[in-house]
């Protein structure tokens, strides 16, 4: 296992969608145990590939208080949503120092291949929900500042450039 290193915005591989899995091999295990450990490194709940610029469907969620239940997901997709919504201040390692509060429901059926290529089904609530939907998000070329309305996703990126100069 090893520490990867993230790919920082604008570059592109962040605005693209990443490629399907359909078969879980031992080198999709290599990449999701060195994701664990980088996630752990953040700290972070969640990590999607293309973040460390593997462009595969493969996150990574782990929100359990003492770590080391992290969920490791293939090719997820979300089944249902609830209607009740949670907010919830969601950042990126892949933009430094900037954050906004985001609202996505609070439970989802996700549908993903597991460690062992077999595909399930799983209940997420609450940060488990939120961390799931924002690596997702990933996964289909998204941040979580697109979710915002135009005048607040300018205002942080124009935050973010300026921290960066």
């Amino acid at each position: 296992m090893s520490l990867r290193n993230f790919v920082m915005w604008p570059d592109e591989r962040l605005k693209t969608v990443a490629d399907p899995v359909e078969v879980v091999t031992d080198d999709h295990r290599a990449i999701w145990d060195d994701m664990i450990e980088t996630m752990e490194a953040m700290p972070g709940y969640g990590l999607a590939a293309p973040q460390i610029g593997v462009m595969l469907r493969l996150a990574v969620v782990d929100c359990s208080e003492t770590r080391g239940r992290a969920v490791c997901l293939g090719d997820p997709e979300i089944l249902q949503a609830s209607d009740e919504m949670r907010d919830w201040d969601e950042a990126s390692p892949n933009l430094p120092g900037a954050s906004a509060k985001v609202s996505r429901p609070a439970q989802v059926t996700v549908s993903f291949l597991n460690r062992d290529g077999i595909r399930v089904r799983q209940d997420f609530e609450g940060l488990w929900a939120t961390s799931v939907q924002h690596q997702i998000d990933h996964l289909n070329g998204r941040m979580f500042f697109d979710r915002l309305s135009r005048t607040k996703r300018e205002m942080l990126l124009k935050k973010a450039r300026k921290a960066r100069a």
